[in-house]
């Protein structure tokens, strides 16, 4: 795409026309409830106003998932014709990736560079992907004895209810979604209040694609209301959530106490992120673990939020983290120029705050940031902000912050750098920096972590699984694994 100027993005913004409705059995449903504003962290106004669902309108997007799952054509497609729909939706959001970028950049701050290039970009390959996908898998059938043909077939799961956050709105939907479209299933989808506005705008473009109604609805609500009453409905066969690890705890007790459908959970981290001395290139560690905590503002659940770095080089790339925290570009989420943009809102941004308090109350040294800026535009901005001296026994070591807050935490040796990053309920992701083969197998081994990044971070693609062990989660998204969470495995017995 030709370079987009701010002032164009700015006029884009103006002409964008953002949806209210929910998205219920293929259409545009206001509901009965009341509606909600949508405030935009860039300057603290109201975008729009959309439609606040609650339990009935959850009862009538299940009841249309329900029926497109039962009597619809979805589920009976051939596998290569559902992937044709994937692939146009693809080919669809590609024409559209202008405004849905524009859509989350207002409503959760994300620079529009990092909305256009990378969640777009992500969310586009995600449903080309997985709609290329469809029609590779094979079931199976066992050796069995000559009197008797055993088959082992997957079936698509049913209804699937899918609760998604704010930080990448897109990307994580289009986790959710694809693989279990791909697999035959409906979905209804669940928002975040912060960012709906890109969930619905996905809906229409999923309909004009020509997803078939009722396999794709959207309702807009709250977690205690909405989200509440997805996990509890007894019509909903399976339960997948990105989200903080309180909420999924949530989500288990609601299957628990109505139909105990599967709940799939991708959930927080305190991701650590190891430097040895023997790095193949210290300055691009420092660099990358710079840029890993303040992309996307450190809302991200991957954040290598703990750096751990030998005593040996601690200063020196503390010092060059510190310079880069500096040198970022904090600004108008919609100037191309900006490198952070806005945290998602004023309670977010407080909360954060409080965690930065916390650290130095707790006696851990601050080396840059740690205040509010930009405070004439009226945005939710924050400083890049970077800590040493920081104890393990502390909340900054402890506690997922999810904002631009870097905890530097020093070690002598590989065995106590193993231990510190191990030393955290989570276990999301971890990076290692080495030059040594041997010491990258072993550590990578060692850390309790769903994936492990050497001498790079956030890198991959769609053919690895993604998640999380110990409370960051259970199963995968990305990869042929995703789809294990939208099928039913069925054995048949024939006796000849």
């Amino acid at each position: 795409m030709p370079a987009v100027t701010h002032d164009e993005w700015l006029r884009r913004a103006k002409a964008l026309v953002l949806p209210s409705a929910h998205h219920i059995d293929g259409a545009e449903e206001a509901g009965a409830g009341a509606a909600f504003p949508v405030v935009s962290p860039r300057d603290g106004q109201v975008l729009t106003e959309v439609a606040d669902g609650g339990a009935a309108e959850i009862d009538a997007a299940v009841a249309a998932a329900r029926r497109a799952f039962d009597s619809g054509p979805w589920p009976r497609l051939a596998p290569a014709d559902r992937g044709r729909v994937l692939v146009r939706i693809a080919d669809l959001l590609q024409e559209r990736r202008a405004d849905l970028a524009l859509a989350v950049t207002l409503e959760m701050g994300k620079p529009i560079t990092d909305a256009h290039d990378i969640e777009l970009r992500a969310l586009i390959n995600t449903f080309r992907w997985y709609g290329q996908l469809s029609d590779k898998l094979t079931d199976e059938s066992p050796h069995t004895a000559p009197d008797a043909l055993a088959l082992v077939t997957r079936e698509p799961a049913g209804v699937v209810g899918a609760v998604v956050p704010w930080n990448f709105p897109l990307t994580l939907a289009g986790w959710k979604i694809a693989p279990a479209l791909a697999a035959g299933c409906t979905v209804v989808l669940k928002p975040s209040e912060h960012s709906p506005l890109s969930a619905l705008l996905l809906a229409a473009v999923a309909a004009e694609a020509g997803l078939p109604p009722g396999v794709l609805n959207v309702i807009n609500g709250d977690g205690p209301v909405a989200g509440r009453a997805l996990g509890l409905h007894p019509d909903v066969d399976v339960l997948a959530f990105t989200g903080s690890t309180a909420v999924g705890r949530h989500f288990l007790h609601y299957a628990a106490d109505s139909n105990l459908k599967r709940v799939w959970l991708e959930l927080g981290g305190k991701s650590p992120n190891i430097i040895l001395p023997d790095a193949p290139d210290l300055e691009k560690a420092a660099a990358t673990a710079a840029w890993g905590i303040f992309f996307n503002q450190g809302e991200m659940c991957t954040a290598p939020s703990r750096l751990l770095v030998h005593s040996s080089i601690a200063e020196q790339v503390t010092e060059a983290v510190v310079r880069r925290a500096r040198e970022l570009r904090i600004g108008d989420p919609l100037d191309p120029a900006t490198e952070m943009g806005a945290l998602v809102g004023e309670d977010h941004l407080g909360r954060v705050q409080d965690h930065i308090a916390t650290g130095l109350a707790e006696g851990a040294r601050l080396l840059t940031g740690g205040s509010r800026t930009l405070t004439d535009t009226g945005g939710s901005f924050l400083e890049p902000t970077v800590f040493d001296h920081v104890d393990p026994r502390m909340r900054l070591a402890r506690e997922e912050i999810f904002g631009p807050v870097l905890s530097v935490l020093a070690f002598d040796d590989l065995d106590e750098a193993v231990r510190l990053a191990d030393a955290t309920d989570y276990g999301l992701a971890a990076g290692l920096w080495t030059s040594d083969l041997s010491t990258a197998h072993r550590v990578s081994r060692a850390l309790k972590a769903g994936t492990v990044w050497v001498n790079c971070y956030e890198e991959g693609d769609l053919t690895v699984p993604f998640g999380g062990m110990k409370q960051s989660g259970n199963g995968r998204d990305k990869s042929a694994h995703a789809l294990e969470k939208y099928t039913e495995l069925k054995t048949t017995w024939i006796q000849l």
